[in-house]
């Protein structure tokens, strides 16, 4: 049960990064303009991007589980920069997710995400 419940937990938050990818794909002109609010170029849209698409497989797979947690979790606080508004509390609230998510994954990082597989038949 505890390999299934850490796939899943995998696939759930590897589905943010894959809609962070596609909002990124179809329309970046959002995170563009975060990039450019703190005197970022806007071409780094693209390998946040990739970025977000590496990190979700990885989740998924496991191929390279814990490097790829820990690498999605210290991007979710360096882009936690771009939600701070205190005066926004929609913004705070992004803010205080992105930090909520880079927390489990520092707990995947630290301790892995399970190998679930499909249950095998029981040899009597």
């Amino acid at each position: 049960m505890s390999d299934l419940a850490g796939f899943t937990g995998r696939v759930l938050l590897a589905a943010l990064f894959l809609a962070g990818t596609a909002q990124k794909l179809v329309s970046p002109g959002q995170a563009v303009a975060l990039l450019a609010g703190v005197g970022l170029p806007g071409f780094l849209v693209w390998p946040a991007a990739a970025a977000n698409l590496a990190g979700a497989l990885c989740l998924i797979t496991g191929v390279w589980l814990r490097p790829a947690a820990l690498g999605l979790a210290v991007y979710c606080m360096v882009t936690s920069v771009f939600h701070f508004i205190p005066s926004d509390g929609w913004q705070m609230s992004i803010f205080v997710k992105n930090w909520a998510i880079a927390g489990g994954l520092l707990v995947l990082a630290a301790g892995g995400g399970g190998s679930w597989r499909w249950p095998r038949a029981r040899s009597w």
